[in-house]
């Protein structure tokens, strides 16, 4: 268990945010079932049932955590040394929080050598510093850029100041663009 946590470690930190670097936490990945194999260089592992990983400014929480990632060394050990991961899917009830941002999806694939992660089945993002929510089909976040991708946005946020000429005034109904309007 306490090597399958070192693996999520390395493959997390890949993903972790470009802010300034936190103090390292310990790794634990908790779940009721755990099945880990490797075959020639690849190591392969499937978490099943309450999955909680939590380490360095991160917490995934899901029903299942898949992993495959390429291994180094022995390779007839039970455990080879891991150079670097693959993928991560995680599925089910999936909730990833990262600082003051908080994602919920039904599944999540983490790309580590792509530095992004995709949300998908009615993924939310929710940025608690600044009170803004994305949602829409898929949602595609970028390590380093700070960067979110949502394919059919909705976004909602704190409200606006009235911007109008008459501030305070209920708005007219806009004009149709289609139609010219009648010269006075």
């Amino acid at each position: 268990m306490k090597t399958a946590a070192a693996f999520l470690l390395l493959a997390l930190a890949v993903v972790s945010p470009g802010r300034a670097e936190l103090p390292p936490e310990t790794t634990s990945l908790s779940c009721d079932d755990f099945d880990m194999h490797s075959v020639g260089d690849e190591t392969s592992g499937v978490c099943k049932g309450a999955v909680v990983v939590t380490g360095t400014n991160l917490k995934i929480i899901c029903d299942r955590l898949e992993f495959t990632a390429t291994g180094v060394g022995d390779k007839s050990s039970t455990v080879p040394t891991l150079r670097k991961f693959k993928y991560m899917i995680a599925t089910g009830h999936v909730v990833i929080v990262q600082g003051d941002r908080e994602a919920t999806c039904g599944r999540a694939e983490v790309l580590p050598q792509e530095n992004k992660i995709v949300l998908t089945e009615s993924p939310v993002l929710v940025d608690k510093s600044t009170g803004w929510t994305s949602q829409g089909e898929k949602i595609t976040m970028l390590r380093g850029e700070r960067r979110v991708i949502v394919d059919k946005s909705r976004v909602t946020g704190p409200a606006l100041r009235d911007l109008g000429v008459d501030a305070g005034k209920p708005a007219s109904p806009a004009a149709d663009p289609a139609k010219p309007v009648p010269p006075k």
